[in-house]
This record gives C-alpha cells, structure tokens and sequence, in this order.
C-alpha cells in the first residue's frame, strides 16, 4: 500500500406475514399512477424486481434498485412489476410470483434473496435474472451478479472521518456479519489506518476489528431503535463521526447522531442528504450507483444481450464512490479535498490496493 497523500470529487450521481406485495405494472410504492410517460418507444419486456425485507421505502439499496427500474421504464419504454418482502418466507413466494407473470428479467434485492433468485434460474432457463448486491452459489447461465467493491470508497471515507473527527475517535458497525456489509467496514478501517499513518496521528476505530474480522453488528437491518442504542454509546466512548452499514437500522443512528447535535453521520449505498431527512448531519455518503447497474442489465436484456458476466462495480468504473460534501462542503478544508483525489487516483490507477477478503 502506498504512503503517498491525496481531493475527492462526487462520482454519484444514488404487512401481513406470508402475504405478496405486488404493484401494478409501472406502478411506484407511494402513490397509484400508472407508469408510461410516453418518452421512450414502448417494448415487449417486462423487468420485474423483488425486494428484501427493508422494502422500497428503506432510504438505501431497496430504494435504488427501485429508481432503476423506473428509470428503465422512463429510457427503455419497458413495463415492470415488483414485489416486496416484509419477511424471509416472502422470498421464494414472490420470486415465484414474478416468474408466474411472465417476467424476462428479475432481479433479487440483497444477499437474502440469494437462494430464490438462484433457485430460480435454474429452474427456468428460458428467463433472465440478476442479484443485487450478492452472487449465485451455482452461477447460471441466465443469472448475473451485481456487486460492488465498496472497500475502495469506504477507504476515502475512513481517511475522511479520520481527518474530520476532533474527538480523535471514530466508528462503524453492521446491520449483519455479511459480505457486503463487512467490506465496507475493511476499507473504512484501512482509512482509518491511512490517515494515521500518513499523519502520524493516533485516531482509534470502534466497531471493527478488520485483522480479526470481528465487530458490532445489530444483527439485523429493520430495527431502528438497536442502531440508534449502538450509536448512543459509541457517542458515549467518544466517537464524533458513526457509519452505519445497516439500512434502515442506520436511522436510528442518524436519530441519535442528531440529538448528539456534534456528531456527523456517513450514510451508505445512497447519497443519505438527498435520501433521507437527516442531511444536515451527514458528512458524506459510500455510494453504490445501483440504479445505474440495474438500468444497464435490463438494457443488455432489452437489447438481446444479456450475459452471465457479473457486474462489479468500483471506483474506476464509478459504480461506487463518495458523495459530495453538502453541508460540510466549507469545513472540510481543500488541502483535504486534495489528499481524498489523490488517494483515488491512487487507487484506480493500482498504487494503492485496498484489499478485502469480502470484496467482490
């Protein structure tokens, strides 16, 4: 890993047990408009997506791959149908479901879905279908993993907490012992790590042990009051700056980190100041630009050309990165600015290997 410094520019853009939650074709979760503005050709496909338990208002990844499929109606002219889970005995239900209805591609939201959109492709190889966020344990031929090697962004934002906190202590924690959660918490540790070294400088992270691979996680990414009750006692050991790696569990922390009113939060997989009401205590958001990914697949599958190649997202394709400061934008000094653009730059050019054995 190199020693040399480095700005960061912004390279986003982003209930009844056992019952199936369907909307209509093209129809979003908050209201009953139906879909079709008329600006692209319409097309005989039918993209279809199913969510994990956080459901499509969950501030976070749920929500994103929800925006694009929208997007796909709006650019591709395909219809959509989706279905959201409320709990694990809803996935396999509602995979089923979507397959029932003819869909051409279905995308499973989250490593949870896992085993249904699995099953299902190698139960029906005349139809497409993609995971979000996780792989396929028997890797289909009509299935494509989306993943996002979130360790490299994460790395730019334990360089920054590290460099913003005055307290000289920062923290993270999982909604789950995951893949796809703790690769998040590897690169913000070797952040953390970075900038100490860089600066000679002793910042301490709770919540992760990233040589152990062992830290706090709530255990699940629905209850809120947990992360809200971990947060209130990293505050309690002295963090000033807290990144969730939970979904809607990260609302709590917000809630607490707000009512701290000196603590900054890092939102992940969204841009948590556009997604959630709590911007003005996030200094920053880890983005995976899913909408994006998810647009693009259903393109491949439109267009005759979908392939079982996974996508993998990261900082040289821009599928993850940092969103912009916001709020913070004046504290967060340029000679700062300046080291986060070197260290990405660093990074996409292989002078700096983030390494995570939970990367994608």
């Amino acid at each position: 890993m190199s020693d040399s410094p480095f700005s960061l520019r912004a390279v986003i853009g982003l209930t009844a047990a056992g019952v199936i939650a369907l909307t209509a074709c093209g129809e979003a979760p908050e209201d009953d408009d139906e879909g079709g503005n008329g600006e692209a050709e319409a097309t005989d496909f039918t993209a279809c997506l199913v969510s994990d338990e956080g459901g499509w208002d969950d501030q976070s990844f749920n929500q994103s791959a929800y925006q694009g499929i929208q997007d796909a109606e709006e650019g591709l002219g395909v219809d959509y149908q989706t279905a959201e889970s409320h709990q694990e005995s809803d996935f396999g239900p509602n995979v089923d479901s979507m397959v029932q209805q003819g869909c051409d591609l279905t995308f499973g939201v989250g490593y949870m879905l896992e085993d249904a959109i699995n099953d299902a492709a190698l139960e029906n190889e005349d139809l497409n279908f993609g995971l979000i966020d996780s792989t396929l344990p028997d890797d289909p031929e009509n299935g494509k993993a989306m993943v996002f090697n979130t360790a490299e962004a994460s790395y730019l934002a334990g360089y920054l907490a590290a460099a913003m906190s005055e307290t000289e202590t920062v923290a993270t924690f999982g909604g789950g012992a995951i893949p796809s959660v703790t690769v998040f918490m590897d690169g913000f540790a070797d952040g953390v790590d970075r900038y100490n070294d860089d600066n000679d400088a002793d910042v301490q992270l709770l919540g992760w042990d990233k040589d152990a691979q062992d830290g706090v996680f709530t255990g699940d990414f629905s209850d809120q009051s947990a992360g809200r009750a971990q947060t209130e006692q990293f505050l309690s050991q002295g963090a000033d700056i807290v990144m969730p790696v939970a979904g809607p569990v990260g609302l709590g922390a917000a809630a607490a980190v707000e009512e701290d009113g000196e603590a900054k939060l890092i939102w992940v997989d969204t841009d948590g100041y556009e997604s959630t009401a709590y911007g003005d205590i996030i200094l920053t958001s880890v983005v995976k630009q899913i909408p994006q990914a998810v647009y693009d697949t259903i393109e491949e599958g439109v267009n005759g050309e979908f392939t079982s190649e996974p996508y993998v997202g990261d900082l040289e394709n821009e599928g993850v990165g940092l969103a912009p400061f916001h709020d913070f934008e004046d504290e967060v000094s340029d000679e700062l600015k300046e080291e986060i653009d070197q260290l990405t730059e660093e990074i996409i050019s292989g002078e700096t290997v983030v390494e995570s054995e939970n990367a994608p």
